[in-house]
């Protein structure tokens, strides 16, 4: 099996307040996140990052086997890197759904996807592609009809 080399992560980042753009996929894609009790713990965890973490959590879109989020840095003094922001939030979504659900471990493919909004990218047309997801999939006739989708804090940019 061919391991594919992650690409580093930049060191410094010149936005003032940059919007990161993350996606987290279930081990071997297993259609686990869309159902109730999955989105109600992924929405907790979400909700709570701020007090935890450090880190405030904008739109989100929860598919059958990944999750699509946006969320800024607080920049306060107990603000956690992005990357421990998302293993912790990995470990308590997977402890949770995974004993609900009575499954092994693991829930999250070890690495996820991050990308910073570029100055010249618009959150919201990033939104916009990001809340289509379903219809694309064949989950929903529209956007509006997909249930696992909301926003926990407006982010602007």
């Amino acid at each position: 099996m061919r391991v594919r080399k992650h690409l580093k992560r930049l060191d410094a980042i010149s936005i003032a307040v940059p919007v990161y753009f993350i996606t987290a996929c279930v081990a071997d894609r297993r259609p686990l996140l869309a159902n109730a009790d999955s989105f109600a713990n992924l929405r907790s965890e979400w909700e709570a990052a701020p007090t935890r973490y450090g880190w405030t959590v904008g739109r989100f879109v929860v598919m059958p086997d990944h999750v699509h989020f946006f969320c800024v840095c607080d920049e306060t003094e107990n603000s956690e890197s992005l990357s421990v922001f998302i293993g912790g939030f990995k470990q308590w979504t997977a402890k949770a759904i995974l004993r609900r659900l009575a499954l092994p471990a693991p829930l999250w493919q070890r690495e996820f996807f991050d990308h910073c909004l570029r100055s010249d990218e618009s959150y919201a047309s990033k939104w916009d592609y990001v809340r289509e997801n379903p219809v694309r999939a064949g989950l929903a006739p529209t956007a509006d009809d997909w249930p696992y989708g909301d926003e926990i804090v407006p982010i602007t940019r």
